[in-house]
Formats: C-alpha cells, structure tokens, sequence
C-alpha cells in the first residue's frame, strides 16, 4: 500500500520493513509534502481527540466545570494510567457528580507497569480510570452532564455528544459529514475515517490557532492545543514519544499518536500539520518517522533532534541488554 519508512536492522542485515503515507499541510489546506498517497482513507483513531475534546470547550461545558489546562488536557489523552492520571479522572467525575461506574470505556491495566504494580501490591480494585481512554471519556460525560443528555447512552453515534462531536470533525477538517466514514473504537465511541491530508489539516488549524485565533472556535483550539502543550504529561505519560515531542519543544510542537501506527503533528509556528499511518499498524515504527519528517522539515534544532534520538533511531536490545540492532527511517519527503 503504502511506501517504504522504516527498516528494522539485525546484524547490519534489514530483518523487517515497515511501509506507510505521510502528508504535511498547512491550514490552508495545501500539501506542502507527501509521500505515497495523502488522499488515503484511514481511521485517525487516538489521534482525533483533540476534535473530540472541541464540543467541550465550544458549549461552555469546560467552564461551566472550572477545567484547568491540566485537566482539559487528560480530556485529549491516551495515558499510561500513572496514578496522576487516573486521580484526575476521578476528581473531574466527582466535580460533575459523577462516579467511575459511569465510564463506558472498559477496564485494561495500565500501560505504565510500575503503577499497575502499585496497585497489585496494595490489593486496590482496577478500574476504568485506569483505561488509557479515560479522560476522553469523562470529557465526553461532562458535557453529556452539562448539556442534559443521557448519560448511560453517550458513547452512542446518535447521542448529542457524538453529534456535536461530528459536527467539529465536519467543520476543522473541511468535509461534508456524509464522507466522513464511522466505525468504533477501541474504547466503544465512534472513530472517523477521511484522507490523512484532512487530519493534518486539522492538526494545522489547531497549531496555527495558537498564533491567531480570530474566531471563538479558533479560541476553543488554541485553548485545547495549549493545553496538551503545556501538560504533556498528562497526554501520554512517562516514556511516551506524545510527551518527550512536547516537552522537548515547548509550544513548538503538538503532537497526539492513535492506534494502528497514525500520528498526528501540528507545528504552531509554520502553521503546518503532519499526519502518518504505518501500513502494518505497528506503533513502533511511527516514533523514528515522525522525528523523520521534523528533522527534514528543519523545523527543530540539533539540540532538540538529539533529545528525541531514541524516538529517532530506537535500538533493539536483547532481554541481557545487549544492543542487537535498530530501527532506521530511510524515506525522503516529496516536496510540493
């Protein structure tokens, strides 16, 4: 499907491949550089949070709650499930008079082991908080609370709260709403498919939006972009490339992976957004084209490419160790 992004090298012998397509827009909708096909229909599945957490802010529900950029970032987020991140949760269900059982996201143990170790030596009960999807969720029941909507019912494509939230994707990503394809995902709400060049066009807006906000809806983005920019650690967590891209560039860089190898980019300063699907869905492979593409962008400096080295060409270590091999970006960008 797509072209080649990644050699998996083993002894100087390239063991695996992983293919893909990568668009760069800018908010204007012009592709600026491509590789394969942008016009490839793909799910941006974790990576459309931001648009989801967008009915949030636009309603009044993030007032009416009094959410900090801290908390409105977890909305946005697929986190490890540390303790800060599963705490947050439930303080924000408890100041909508909420409780953990109204969470429809299901219950997986935390990305971050030493947490889900925490919690098998204390004997505490797992739960949904703890799901890497919860703050999106309880984002979601927020303004299901605040709109007055059914609560039980929130993860429904004809629920209120998914219609608003159809209704952003429609309008940032500059589609008419009957091409957007539905599925569901892996945490039971909706999840879009359109063109990677329609996601990187959103993640522009929401970069470009921090700059010049002329808009109360551009005012709700660069509020949610600012946000994750400024809390990186409550996106992902500790050892996730969403928080090492952010924190190694504050305010330069937005950044929001999904499952199945997408990854989304927005750079505030050139205006520009990067989406990236991995043919074989492995995540591994979208940290070292990421980096990739910035570093041919020449949007970062050498200091900041050498911090997100180990994103950048990630090495392979044997269970002793000992460095076996490595994975090594070997694309080039086709300019526009």
């Amino acid at each position: 499907m797509g072209t080649l992004l990644v050699e998996v090298i083993r002894g100087g012998l390239v063991e695996s491949v992983h293919n893909g397509d990568i668009a760069v827009v800018d908010r204007f909708g012009q592709i600026h550089a491509s590789l394969s096909d942008p016009a490839r229909v793909m799910y941006a599945r974790s990576s459309a949070k931001p648009l989801q957490a967008l009915p949030l802010v636009t309603s009044g529900a993030a007032d009416h709650y009094q959410l900090s950029p801290r908390e409105l970032a977890l909305t946005c987020a697929s986190h490890n499930g540390e303790e800060m991140h599963a705490a947050l949760v439930l303080e924000l269900l408890s100041r909508a008079g909420l409780s953990v059982s109204d969470l429809r996201c299901g219950v997986h143990s935390p990305y971050y082991i030493p947490s889900y170790e925490t919690l098998l030596r204390e004997g505490r009960e797992l739960t949904a908080a703890y799901n890497n999807c919860s703050g999106k969720h309880t984002g979601m029941l927020l303004l299901a609370k605040y709109l007055g909507e059914p609560l039980d019912t929130y993860l429904r494509a004809d629920h209120p709260v998914q219609q608003r939230i159809l209704d952003a994707v429609e309008v940032v990503c500059e589609v008419d709403q009957s091409s957007i394809h539905l599925g569901v995902d892996g945490c039971g709400v909706p999840v879009f498919a359109l063109p990677l060049e329609r996601f990187a066009l959103a993640y522009a807006k929401f970069a470009a939006a921090t700059v010049t906000a002329e808009t109360s809806q551009e005012a709700a983005m660069a509020r949610i972009a600012n946000a994750m920019m400024s809390h990186p650690e409550m996106v992902a967590g500790t050892d996730r490339l969403c928080t090492d891209l952010m924190a190694a560039a504050p305010g330069k860089i937005l950044a929001k992976a999904g499952a199945e190898g997408v990854y989304c980019v927005g750079l505030p300063a050139h205006g520009l957004g990067i989406c990236v699907k991995i043919d074989d869905g492995n995540g591994r492979a979208a940290g070292p084209v990421i980096v990739e593409v910035l570093s041919q962008l020449r949007v970062l400096d050498d200091e900041v490419l050498s911090q997100l080295s180990k994103w950048h060409r990630p090495t392979l270590q044997n269970h002793a160790g000992t460095h076996v091999g490595e994975l090594r970006p070997v694309f080039q960008l086709e300019r526009a």
